[in-house]
């Protein structure tokens, strides 16, 4: 059974920073890409920033230069650094990992439960 858990959301006033974190868990797997998503009240849920297995990144064209996704393959675990945050940004932020599971042919996409940021003064 695998897991992925988001945390470090929280109430931020315009202008700060917030660090969330997503860690898979579970069966032996090997993760590739990791994405971030993000869900508005009333919005589409929309890609904020990807990481795949070799590190390449990208970024929704709303977040480029103040948000940045890394990865520590060793802990099995994604973070997204988001910095100039703006009332905009206020959405719950999904994380979701594509993990080939061992003895398994094919990698699977696994989703987070997601993690409330909220920009407000």
């Amino acid at each position: 059974q695998v897991q992925l858990v988001e945390s470090g959301g929280g109430l931020v006033q315009p202008g700060g920073s917030l660090r969330l974190s997503c860690v898979a868990s579970g069966s032996s797997f090997r993760m590739n890409t990791m994405n971030w998503y993000r869900q508005g009240a009333g919005k589409q849920r929309e890609l904020v920033a990807g990481i795949s297995g070799s590190g390449t990144t990208n970024y929704g064209d709303s977040v480029k230069g103040r948000f940045t996704v890394s990865r520590d393959s060793a802990k099995n675990t994604a973070y997204l650094q988001m910095n100039s945050l703006e009332p905009e940004d206020t959405a719950v932020y999904y994380c979701s990992a594509d993990l080939q599971i061992v003895g398994r042919p094919f990698p699977s996409r696994y989703w987070g439960q997601g993690t409330q940021v909220t920009v407000s003064s």
